[in-house]
């Protein structure tokens, strides 16, 4: 069986970092995309960021460029979403994801982690 676990995930002030993880187990973890997705209160589930399975091809929400980078350790089964110059607007549960085609859409990715929160102060 699939599992994700997701970690990372806290209180941090406007203009700081959080690196989240996510350890998964129950596939072979280099075969497969990997994704983080987010969801604010009272908003939609909204793609983050994805990344191939060999770790060759990344993709970004435009509004996270040049400030999250995602990363795999396939040695570890970990992904990482290390998030820089954090803003209030980054509030919000992040998911990780695994499917079989890396991009932003939810309907690619079959497995899915419990959620950490990310609460970013003024």
């Amino acid at each position: 069986q699939v599992q994700l676990v997701e970690s990372g995930g806290g209180l941090v002030q406007a203009g700081g970092s959080l690196r989240l993880s996510c350890a998964a187990s129950g596939r072979t973890f280099s075969a497969y995309a990997m994704g983080w997705f987010r969801q604010a209160p009272g908003k939609e589930r909204e793609f983050v960021a994805a990344i191939s399975g060999s770790g060759g091809t990344t993709y970004y929400a435009d509004s996270m460029k040049g400030r999250f980078t995602i990363s795999v350790d396939n040695a570890e089964n970990t992904v990482y979403l290390q998030m820089n110059s954090l803003k209030p607007e980054d509030t919000a549960v992040y998911y990780c994801a695994t499917g079989r085609t890396v991009g932003a859409d939810e309907s690619w990715y079959d497995f899915w982690g419990q959620g950490t929160q990310v609460t970013v102060s003024s």
